[in-house]
């Protein structure tokens, strides 16, 4: 399975402008669209496929330092953890069962989340890779030609049909679903080198 980064990528119409951290991603699309006031920029994060909103107001290096995290001061004493506590609901036999587990109920269930995790990793990753190449396809290409069919050739794995009724779409679309999508198993056997869907170049070259 792979790994998404934190990164953004920036689309006007069905060319990609940008990509990148938020802020950088951002600032691109400023910078791209002075001058040019119908452009209509769409911004997705890499990880979930999802647009996301962007307050572009100002310059493009305005944009940039709105966006960029200021980095907090480190305070004395012992780093945190990470561990956040959240209510969970269970049966009253299920807290039974975790009382008597070694460590405790919040050990044992660190410990099922895990395996879990473990055990379907791939079949998560799959899921994840279609659920964010189609929201990103229904935010950008929900008016195109053929999305519909295009729709249900990623959720069946059928890569072949997922390509032909993509060709026709612009060529940095087909490569952003390309890279979205590429853990979505086939059962082709010429799977292109990123491992995905075999449609379009491997933008990851470029990132």
């Amino acid at each position: 399975m792979s790994d998404t980064p934190d990164t953004y990528t920036a689309f006007i119409g069905g060319k990609r402008i940008a990509a990148g951290t938020l802020a950088e991603t951002a600032a691109g699309v400023r910078a791209a669209m002075d001058g040019d006031a119908t452009a209509m920029a769409l911004i997705f994060e890499d990880a979930t496929g999802r647009a996301v909103d962007v307050d572009l107001r100002g310059t493009a290096e305005e944009v940039r330092a709105r966006l960029t995290p200021a980095e907090a001061p480190r305070g004395p004493g012992r780093p945190r953890l990470g561990v956040t506590a959240r209510e969970v609901t269970l049966l009253p036999r299920h807290w039974d069962w975790l009382a008597g587990q070694p460590g405790g109920a919040s050990a044992a269930l660190r410990r099922l989340v895990e395996e879990a995790r473990r055990t379907h990793a791939d079949r998560d990753g799959w899921r994840q890779a279609k659920e964010r190449a189609y929201r990103f396809m229904s935010a950008i290409a929900g008016g195109f030609e053929g999305f519909e069919e295009a729709s249900r050739a990623l959720f069946a794995h059928d890569a072949e049909a997922f390509a032909r009724c993509i060709a026709g779409w612009p060529a940095d679309v087909q490569a952003h679903l390309a890279w979205l999508a590429r853990d979505v198993p086939t059962s082709r056997t010429d799977i292109a080198p990123c491992g995905r869907l075999p449609i379009g170049e491997c933008p990851m070259s470029r990132r």
